[in-house]
């Protein structure tokens, strides 16, 4: 299968490159960013559709990453970057009748619960749940750019011929690095000089990832459940690593996908070593 990643230099696609993208894979990846990088095959901007067309001719299957995904993203990015440039990947593949096709959604779409339930949901005791059935509750202008892009893969799944099969996967915190762990993003404001270890700060900041990590290995594990599926036509599904503390339902995800995280935020009692020292 030949997949198009659009994004491909971010975060994200990292987790693609690191557990997908080997030799024997059964799939051949294209990348398309907008900068230009040793692995990138297509330097193109999603916000201009005739620079991206011709990246999906011979393509089966795109893995949409590209966007602004800060949530203080302001409306003149995100109306580019995100609702511009969703509609254009999706046109694209369209198009080129791409059969497949996986959309980079977020939590920040159904983020409300969280923004209503904070900080008592990030307790372990808190019984907050929130399954795909739910009304969508964006937090931001990026969470409503993700309901969006839901809405507009529906659009195209039921008004036009392709692509035939569409995913919006509700990822929760990817991380890189030493910092893929749900340690994190704490971690990160250490090293940034934005509160002490064991600080209150700190100790919010470890819950709540603690709640929403999602693995780079578990990413990369949905994706291939993505592009191997052959029963689901449209369908939602929220994606973290197996927390006792998330507030997201991932009973759909692993029932329809079956879906089996490797990771879990359980198994961390402290951040990687190298973190420390």
């Amino acid at each position: 299968m030949r997949v198009l990643v659009t994004g491909s230099e971010g975060r994200v696609a990292s987790g693609i490159k690191q557990h997908l993208d080997s030799d024997d894979s059964d799939h051949e990846f294209v990348y398309l960013d907008r900068e230009a990088a040793p692995d990138v095959d297509h330097v193109a901007d999603v916000s201009a559709y005739e620079e991206i067309r011709p990246a999906f001719d011979g393509v089966d299957a795109v893995v949409h990453l590209a966007a602004d995904p800060h949530v203080s993203a302001t409306w003149e990015s995100v109306e580019q970057s995100n609702l511009v440039g969703t509609r254009n990947v999706l046109e694209a593949a369209a198009d080129a009748e791409v059969e497949r096709f996986l959309f980079a959604s977020s939590i920040h779409a159904a983020g409300m619960w969280e923004e209503e339930g904070k900080p008592d949901v990030y307790e372990l005791d808190d019984d907050t749940n929130v399954t795909v059935d739910d009304d969508e509750r964006p937090d931001s202008y990026y969470g409503v750019s993700k309901a969006y892009g839901e809405d507009m893969g529906r659009f195209y799944i039921e008004q036009r011929e392709y692509p035939k099969r569409f995913y919006a996967a509700r990822i929760a915190s990817v991380r890189g690095g030493l910092y893929d762990n749900p340690y994190g993003d704490a971690e990160q404001g250490v090293e940034n000089g934005d509160w002490e270890r064991g600080s209150d700060e700190y100790t919010e900041q470890v819950k709540r990832l603690k709640g929403t990590w999602l693995s780079l290995r578990d990413w990369a594990q949905l994706v291939e459940l993505c592009l191997t599926d052959e029963d689901t036509e449209f369908g939602i599904f929220f994606a973290t690593s197996d927390n006792p503390r998330s507030w997201f339902d991932l009973k759909h995800t692993k029932e329809l996908l079956g879906y089996e995280p490797q990771d879990s935020a359980s198994d961390w009692q402290s951040p990687p070593r190298e973190l420390l020292e």
